[in-house]
């Protein structure tokens, strides 16, 4: 099909265009891409943005349009801005992914105690102030790979210990390339600390590492059934009445079903799921928050936001965040993710001038995490070119921070 470079309608209605043009109705093009119907109504109606370039393609392929400037049009920002997302130090990690290592060292290896420090210490540069995606990859190629050594080389219960902190390391490096270009490396790291927690036969590792699972194949669009089952897989293995860890765990494990459930627009089971997380929360009280993962009452709150936008409940989500009091986050990096999460509620609401406070207000708090997102990378470019003359300035400032204007 031939793109018209003058066709002045929105992706929206290009989509329905398309879908009419198939005779598909809303609810068998949401089956088809693996989402609600009340999904496809907003696409279809402008409340929801382009979607990333993995679903656009899913979009594409059931609409059956070979060329993605039939339902993009001209504006080619969601892909070009993906594209562009690279972090100066993405191909030192990358390397440090991929070199095999396999000599042998003349030195001993690292005890997992010492090991475990230098883990920790990376948790609290990922989730300090200032640039952690720099901080994280100036000192993730070398723990790698010292862990990696210590993995191979150790034996016995000395061993298992060090495959834990290898599992976290493999989140690290996975949290570090999350929203860049390189997919498959994001999947080799979920699947790498999957890995070495079975390694380590350790049931916390390994629901930690379903948790960072879940989100790999909710964003490479695997089904919601195999997303849930892992989780409730990994529930299995633990054991609240053993402490706080795995009550966290658990919480988390049925945070990441709700989301899944959310994703797809089965509102019910989402808030089924939702409440069995909060319910973890509310054992574990107020004041506590897990190490690394954060799960913890203001995490299940927050997470309520992304949830109410999946499921398209945007005057839900905007009250939800009304209540939240995300200053109190122990997380740089998490506050600005949630803020962003809910500037995305706003946006639903086609509130342009709450959208762009929160994203500066998200760039502030950690600009990688703002800088590095999807939607506050393309929102803030939409808003520079065709947002109001009242807001479009302050826009385009944003647009500059963000890497996605000149």
């Amino acid at each position: 099909m031939t793109h018209d470079a003058t066709d002045p309608q929105t992706f929206g209605t290009r989509v329905r265009r398309e879908r009419e043009r198939r005779g598909l109705s809303r609810p068998v093009l949401a089956g088809l891409v693996g989402r609600s119907t009340e999904w496809v109504k907003a696409i279809e109606s402008d409340r929801l943005h382009q979607p990333r370039p993995p679903l656009l393609l899913r979009l594409a392929q059931a609409l059956g349009v070979d060329d993605l400037a039939v339902l993009t049009g001209d504006d080619r920002m969601a892909i070009t801005t993906y594209s562009q997302a690279a972090h100066p130090a993405l191909t030192t990690v990358k390397n440090a992914l991929t070199d095999c290592n396999v000599l042998l060292r003349d030195e001993e290896p690292a005890p997992a105690t010492a090991l475990a420090m230098q883990v920790q210490q990376t948790w609290q540069a990922w989730h300090g102030l200032g640039d952690h995606r720099t901080r994280v990859a100036d000192v993730l190629p070398a723990l790698l790979a010292d862990v990696t050594y210590a993995a191979r080389t150790h034996e016995g219960t000395e061993r298992r210990r060090v495959q834990v902190h290898l599992a976290q390391v493999y989140h690290l490096a996975q949290l570090y390339l999350s929203f860049q270009p390189v997919p498959e490396l994001v999947m080799l790291t979920g699947d790498r600390a999957m890995a070495a927690a079975q390694n380590a036969d350790s049931p916390r590792a390994i629901a930690a590492s379903a948790w960072y699972l879940n989100h790999v194949y909710r964003d490479s669009g695997d089904q919601h059934e195999a997303r849930v089952d892992l989780a409730m897989r990994a529930i299995k293995l633990l054991d609240p009445d053993r402490g706080a860890e795995d009550i966290a765990l658990t919480g988390l494990l049925h945070l990441a079903a709700a989301l899944s459930y959310a994703k797809i627009g089965q509102k019910g089971s989402a808030e089924r799921y939702w409440s069995k997380a909060d319910a973890a929360a509310r054992r574990l009280g107020d004041a506590y928050v897990h190490p690394w993962l954060l799960f913890g009452r203001g995490m299940v709150d927050a997470y309520a936001i992304t949830m109410a936008n999946d499921l398209v409940r945007a005057g839900e989500a905007v009250d939800v965040a009304t209540h939240i009091d995300l200053g109190t986050m122990p997380s740089a990096t998490r506050r600005s993710f949630h803020l962003v999460e809910t500037a995305r509620a706003y946006s639903l609401e086609g509130e342009a001038f709450a959208v762009v406070h929160l994203l500066t207000k998200a760039y502030e708090a950690s600009a990688e995490t703002a800088r590095f997102n999807l939607f506050a990378r393309d929102t803030a470019a939409e808003l520079a070119e065709r947002g109001s003359p009242l807001i479009r300035e302050e826009a385009r400032g944003l647009a500059r921070q963000l890497g996605v204007a000149s």
